[in-house]
């Protein structure tokens, strides 16, 4: 039975959070009173995970509790085993003891533990990398598009094209003001004001589409 000190056990307490089911499992469903079994993920993952696909999981989780202090994975007899560096408190007398123990010079953080396993999970996690970072690189090229600010050409003045301000009864360029001059400058100023309110309008009408009503 797993107590409060198990569950205090700095191995496990520094253990992802993800790993922990397995760490649970390995504690009281897979493996022997001396925490030992031989390391077969497949066998692993069935019996802390029935009727689940739980093989590559079970494989990274083993590597992340080999790291947190949790288990060690060694070699012995030409196989690969686990040793918890924490086994359940139990009454070991006579209990049959079918695993080897972990040989001496075997160091516990040896990369090479688990055969083809690390590197197994270094090409899951590459693979991951590669694909958030084109996801990443596609985001930002989208925003940099966005942020491109391309030339317009200029908008051509409206006084440009508003009728001529001078009076007929004016040809020489005199300034001193009449009624023509005023009858004029007021046709040029009514010009202005409507260019002005239809360009308001046509943006306006652009905005809103066709779902305003005339």
């Amino acid at each position: 039975m797993i107590s409060g000190a198990d569950l205090e056990f700095r191995g496990y307490l520094r253990a992802p959070h993800e790993a922990k089911p397995t760490a649970l499992g390995l504690w009281t469903k897979s493996t022997d009173v001396f925490g030992r079994r031989e390391c077969v993920p497949e066998l692993i993952a069935g019996e802390i995970y029935p009727g689940q696909d739980a093989t590559d999981r079970v494989e990274t989780h083993l590597l992340m509790l080999q790291e947190s202090g949790f288990l060690t994975l060694y070699r012995a007899d030409g196989s690969e085993w686990i040793q918890l560096v924490r086994p359940l408190k139990a009454d070991t007398r006579g209990a049959p003891d079918d695993c080897p123990p972990p040989p001496v010079q075997d160091s516990p953080w040896d990369p090479m533990a688990m055969g083809g396993a690390r590197e197994r999970a270094a090409a899951r996690a590459g693979e991951r990398m590669r694909a958030e970072q084109g996801v990443r690189a596609s985001q930002w090229a989208t925003w940099a598009d966005g942020q491109e600010r391309r030339p317009e050409p200029p908008r051509r003045p409206l006084l440009l094209d508003a009728p001529p301000i001078g009076c007929p009864d004016h040809p020489n360029g005199r300034y001193q003001d009449c009624g023509p001059c005023g009858t004029a400058r007021r046709r040029h100023d009514r010009w202005v004001a409507e260019a002005r309110y239809g360009e308001k309008l046509t943006d306006y009408e652009q905005a809103v589409g066709d779902d305003e009503p005339f």
